[in-house]
């Protein structure tokens, strides 16, 4: 077909499609809706900027309008799942487009704000649902969605959500449709998963298969640029402040990167804005507005907005991380190009991303150029493998070279320089530590049968002096005191009287380097009073 007139659409659709200036239905358009209106199942296989909204919005359009009927509060006629609160917002905004001549409420549900309003506009009563399942769901368990007197099922972008994990959350919706019904499912992909759940939806359905990723593919110039990751920020600054760049997108692997590359444009003078799962449902409304008006030249997306963008005139994309599942790179590059139009994809490739690129280059059947201006030259493998060889070898004789040996210096200029530095640390050798007749230890006196020296290496009497020379050359440290039995007991065992300064309860002086330093006096401690004792104290 090559018009809309050929269509069998209702007058007051016509009309909206004359506003719009709508003139000739795209492949899966001309293919979906003549079945759709002839009341058969579709299951319609088409890429992400082919008109695929209204390839089932039409016909829904023109089912429910033709008779009028009044909206029953609670219990919607048509039900629309997506997979994101953007493309649910975008599949209202085509509904209301498409229906503005007729008397059809639209309503849509969506999670992330408050559902206040939403019951409200579901308790007047509304035609035709827009939803996303997690919201549907939670407004059914609760009672203001009922499902009995359903007429028509669109499940749009199944892979996608698949992918998100929905597969439980829809197969909980599909148990509470009505069987009389009518159902039109739409995917990019046709997974196996795909068409297991479209065998328990779909009842003798039209196959439709509409592969325009080919035609999409050839009209965007898709260019792969090698690069270090340490290196894309300041290659996506460069990219993005050339005169040819009017609109971009950029998208991230992560939120955090989308956060982090939002922040560093804008410190380099480049109006961006980010949009990713953990921004709230008006934030991401106001950074599409922003980027759809012009009022910001970079939008920063994740994987979860790459299918609800239908922004026209991107003229860049740029993939800053491959995807990891290469259908997402078709719906990513899906951006630009749109009804037609041509655009640039550009993709960030480091060394860990290079089986990301292959299996992306299977799926689209070719080989992605080389942009030689942008990348990084690299070496062929050989010469790769001939400089780690030589890094290894020269590593290895640098190892193996003998250490210059250091200056010796004799005796006397040690001495000199020790007695040159005054106030410095002294450091002795472990002969010179073994020869010293007092290590200048501020340690206890010993009552191992040895008497304490009195600080210039002569002992009172006995071969304390010897003993610890003996101590000093094992490399044992002297030794502390201990618990105040095991001293009683030192003390009952030894015969040798007790020092004079044992006997005033002070410790032996000692020789700090060279001056003699007397130790304080032993601080003795007095008991508390009894109880008994402070009372007669009192009483006195």
């Amino acid at each position: 077909m090559k018009t809309f007139e050929e269509l069998n659409l209702i007058a007051p659709v016509q009309r909206a499609l004359a506003d719009k200036n709508y003139q000739t239905p795209t492949p899966i358009q001309a293919q979906t809706i003549p079945p759709a209106i002839a009341n058969r199942d579709v299951l319609g296989c088409a890429q992400t900027g082919t008109g695929k909204t209204a390839a089932f919005a039409l016909p829904v359009l023109s089912k429910l309008g033709h008779p009028s009927r009044k909206a029953t509060p609670n219990r919607p006629l048509a039900l629309v799942l997506a997979p994101t609160r953007e493309l649910a917002i975008q599949i209202k905004e085509s509904f209301d487009a498409y229906g503005k001549h007729l008397r059809l409420r639209q309503s849509i549900v969506y999670g992330g704000v408050s559902q206040v309003h939403q019951v409200r506009v579901l308790n007047r009563g509304a035609h035709i649902l827009v939803a996303t399942p997690g919201r549907l769901l939670d407004l059914m368990n609760q009672g203001h969605i009922k499902l009995d007197i359903l007429e028509m099922f669109v499940l749009d972008e199944a892979d996608r959500m698949l992918d998100m994990g929905f597969l439980p959350d829809i197969k909980r919706i599909i148990k509470q449709l009505p069987e009389q019904r009518q159902s039109l499912f739409f995917s990019a992909t046709m997974a196996p998963k795909i068409i297991g759940l479209s065998r328990q939806l779909l009842r003798d359905p039209v196959n439709v298969n509409v592969s325009p990723k080919k035609t999409t593919v050839e009209k965007i110039d898709q260019r792969v640029v090698f690069v270090e990751r340490n290196e894309k920020q300041s290659l996506l600054k460069r990219i993005l402040k050339g005169d040819d760049v009017e609109r971009a997108l950029v998208f991230t692997k992560t939120k955090r990167m989308a956060n982090t590359l939002e922040q560093q444009l804008m410190r380099n003078g480049i109006n961006a804005t980010a949009i990713h799962g953990n921004k709230s449902q008006n934030a991401r409304q106001r950074a599409l507005e922003a980027f759809r008006s012009k009022r910001v030249q970079v939008l920063v997306a994740t994987d979860v907005a790459a299918r609800g963008i239908d922004i026209d005139r991107i003229t860049h994309v740029i993939n800053f991380d491959l995807p990891v599942e290469a259908e997402a790179y078709v719906h990513r590059i899906g951006r630009t190009g749109r009804a037609g139009a041509e655009g640039i994809a550009l993709s960030f490739c480091t060394s860990g991303e290079r089986h990301n690129l292959r299996a992306i280059e299977r799926l689209i059947g070719q080989k992605v150029p080389v942009d030689s201006e942008l990348s990084k030259p690299r070496p062929p493998r050989s010469e790769q493998f001939r400089s780690r060889s030589k890094q290894q070898g020269s590593s290895q004789q640098s190892h193996s070279q003998p250490k210059p040996a250091l200056p010796e210096h004799s005796e006397t200029e040690q001495s000199q320089t020790e007695s040159s530095q005054i106030g410095a640390p002294q450091v002795e050798s472990r002969e010179q530590k073994a020869a010293s007749p007092s290590r200048g230890h501020r340690s206890r006196p010993h009552f191992n049968g040895e008497r304490a020296g009195n600080g210039d290496g002569n002992s009172n009497g006995g071969n304390s002096g010897s003993g610890s020379k003996r101590r000093n050359q094992k490399g044992k440290k002297p030794k502390q005191f201990g618990s105040k039995k095991k001293m009683t007991a030192k003390k009952t065992s030894s015969n040798s009287k007790k020092p004079d300064s044992q006997k005033n309860n002070t410790r032996p002086s000692t020789t700090i380097a060279g001056e003699e330093v007397k130790p304080k006096k032993k601080k003795q401690r007095r008991r508390k009073p009894s109880q008994a004792k402070q009372h007669v104290r009192k009483a006195t």
